[in-house]
């Protein structure tokens, strides 16, 4: 065992497992991590589960900008999932990097990885920072981040210099209390948003959003657009939210956020979409209120910006939100904590709706730290 690391692999759809994978070798320069937490970002990864990744399909070709049904795309077995890992280092030939020092990091589900600063994005997680929120750091709170930057760069036209740009003083909807929702609905609370309302239909995540102090509407029971424009007025014929932040990868959330917003208002939208869209009703609210629909992908920060903005500064964004906020995010988001040798039937589970999570994170390594 001492030249192998185990990792989670997908065999093929809804067939998980554990495996031993060759330890990679450390490169020049680089550390050697031991990992401790690995969190799992549900809505990504039980797309390999499920088999309805678009990657499966087709191929991405980045010059182009374009999917390529004419060119095979991943298929099984899917090696490595996830990019939510928390460890310490246990072998460094890096000055910049101290064995037992905790960092985030994008690496997949496995228990070890050897790291190149130079090509990855390594975040030191500060002292008394609870190691389960440093799950959040390396992207998935850069992703949520981003939605903010997004939504300030609509609104700025130009450069941006605070990520409240976009949504300060401002009314704003958040579509879907997954993880994803509910740390964009808290950035925006930090960045002094004067009102934040989630909608969704799961009643624990609607439980987990109202612990966290924020306005919560179930779909089940009003018709959220109606409900946000009688809120929020802004003057005759121009009711709804300034921004809706759409967070769950479903048309018809997509079409929701758009019935709630105000006049020439914009959804920034974070979510992945796997099906359809014959819910969005292009023709409706979307034609006769003027409005947009900005996409929030991690893979960019908005044009023009990338002097200002990158993935470092969206993380100490992140840092700076879980100091803030770190025990309700730990009480409210962090549904499941399991260790990683179970990962595989709890992915199953979920992806065959057996069982519900908001956050789950995998334990590896005892933390000390």
């Amino acid at each position: 065992m001492g030249d192998t690391d185990r990792a989670v692999v997908v065999r093929r759809p809804g067939e998980v497992a554990m495996v031993d994978v060759p330890r990679e070798p450390l490169p020049a320069g680089g550390l050697r991590i031991e990992t401790l937490f690995s969190g799992l970002s549900a809505g990504t990864e039980l797309t390999w589960v499920k088999g309805t990744n678009p990657y499966l399909t087709s191929s991405w070709d980045p010059q182009l900008g374009l999917f390529r049904p004419d060119v095979p795309g991943q298929g099984y077995p899917v090696t490595q999932m996830g990019y939510m890992e928390v460890g310490r280092v246990v072998d460094s030939d890096s000055p910049a990097y101290a064995v037992g020092q905790r960092v985030a990091m994008a690496y997949g589900h496995k228990t070890a990885h050897s790291a190149d600063p130079t090509a990855e994005h390594i975040v030191s997680l500060p002292e008394g920072l609870d190691s389960t929120l440093g799950v959040y750091v390396a992207h998935m709170g850069p992703i949520c981040a981003n939605g903010l930057l997004h939504a300030a760069a609509d609104v700025t036209r130009g450069e941006v210099h605070a990520l409240g740009d976009g949504v300060r003083g401002r009314t704003l909807l958040v579509t879907g209390a997954g993880v994803v929702g509910l740390l964009t609905a808290l950035f925006a609370q930090q960045h002094g948003a004067a009102a934040v309302a989630v909608a969704d239909r799961t009643p624990a995540r609607l439980a987990a959003a109202a612990g966290l102090g924020l306005l919560t509407l179930d779909e089940t029971a009003c018709d959220v657009a109606a409900t946000v424009k009688s809120l929020w007025r802004h003057g005759p014929a121009d009711h709804g939210a300034d921004v809706a932040f759409q967070c769950r990868g479903q048309a018809a959330s997509l079409a929701t956020a758009l019935r709630a917003l105000r006049p020439q208002g914009t959804v920034i939208d974070l979510a992945f979409y796997q099906a359809g869209a014959d819910e969005v009703r292009l023709g409706e609210e979307f034609h006769h209120n003027g409005l947009g629909v900005r996409c929030a992908q991690i893979g960019r920060v908005p044009r023009g910006l990338a002097h200002l903005w990158d993935r470092r500064r969206l993380s100490a964004e992140t840092l700076t939100l879980l100091a803030d906020r770190g025990n309700d995010i730990r009480t409210h988001l962090v549904t499941d904590v399991v260790p990683l040798e179970e990962a595989p039937a709890f992915l199953v589970d979920l992806a065959e709706r057996r069982r519900h999570t908001i956050s789950a994170v995998f334990t590896v390594s005892a933390d000390d730290g």
